[in-house]
């Protein structure tokens, strides 16, 4: 897995944009994770991996930052 992806503080579209730049510039099978503390963000990202052929392997809510695991 890589270092993860912090997007806190950014709002409603950026997290799940900057998510799918930087999962499509990783090689097939690579695991990356996004933190967001947008709560769109606990939607859209999601969405997006459904809509682009990623996969969303855990989802995990601390406080107000929502952990992401997901696969390229």
């Amino acid at each position: 897995m890589t270092d993860p992806l912090d997007l806190r503080g950014l709002r409603c579209p950026l997290p799940a944009l900057l998510a799918r730049k930087t999962l499509a510039r990783l090689p097939a099978g690579t695991d990356v994770e996004v933190l967001a503390d947008d709560p769109m963000a606990a939607v859209d990202i999601p969405h997006m991996c459904h809509r682009d052929g990623f996969t969303v392997l855990s989802t995990v809510r601390e406080g107000a930052v929502t952990r992401f695991v997901l696969r390229r």
